[in-house]
């Protein structure tokens, strides 16, 4: 059987937040059903999650293909693939050897995928979780950054557990349903289903 290495934007420093990192994951994808196929890396710095991840295409593995996973910080133009928001915005090339299945965006950040899980937010930041301050985006991918981290800020402002990324972060991706954030998140989607075709 082929599994996949996922090298993933993140993770904060220190080795306690590298564990709550590669346990939210776990959960996620344990949810999403591919959780056996999947090796999570803690990628570091966007440009570090990079770097690891075309060294690993170049040294390569028997049964094992490396996939990088990280925010696309901005919204994706339909006409480009990955690899073509990726040089556009950052600079970089295809690694020699990656195929243009090996590259996936969280769309806009990851923190978009939380606002796919409504229910989750209620159950994990409680009563005084202020839902009304997320709108109903008929595109959630078209939401800016600035405006996820915002209403997430507002939303928990009153909670007695505030939005913050790393612990919070980590936590609530193992609670949010797979099936929610890949039905309104496309490119989560595409993520999913490379995994389930290992």
């Amino acid at each position: 059987m082929v599994t996949a290495t996922l090298y993933i934007e993140g993770g904060g420093e220190g080795r306690e937040l590298g564990a709550r990192f590669r346990e939210g994951w776990n959960e996620f994808f344990e949810s999403a059903g591919v959780g056996s196929r999947t090796k999570i890396v803690r990628g570091g710095t966007r440009r570090q999650t990079f770097d690891r991840f075309a060294t690993a295409v170049e040294v390569g593995r028997p049964g094992t293909v490396s996939l990088l996973l990280v925010d696309s910080e901005d919204r994706v133009d339909r006409r480009h693939s990955v690899w073509q928001h990726l040089h556009a915005r950052d600079g970089w090339h295809k690694p020699p050897g990656a195929g243009d299945d090996q590259a996936f965006l969280m769309v806009q950040i990851m923190e978009t995928w939380f606002l796919a899980d409504r229910v989750a937010l209620r159950k994990y930041f409680g009563t005084r979780f202020r839902q009304n301050v997320l709108k109903q985006w008929s595109n959630l991918e078209s939401v800016p950054k600035s405006t996820v981290d915002d209403v997430l800020r507002r939303a928990t402002a009153s909670c007695s557990k505030r939005y913050s990324k790393g612990k919070v972060s980590f936590d609530l991706l193992a609670q949010i349903d797979p099936a929610l954030v890949e039905a309104a998140c496309p490119h989560a989607e595409v993520l999913l289903n490379r995994l389930r075709n290992l």
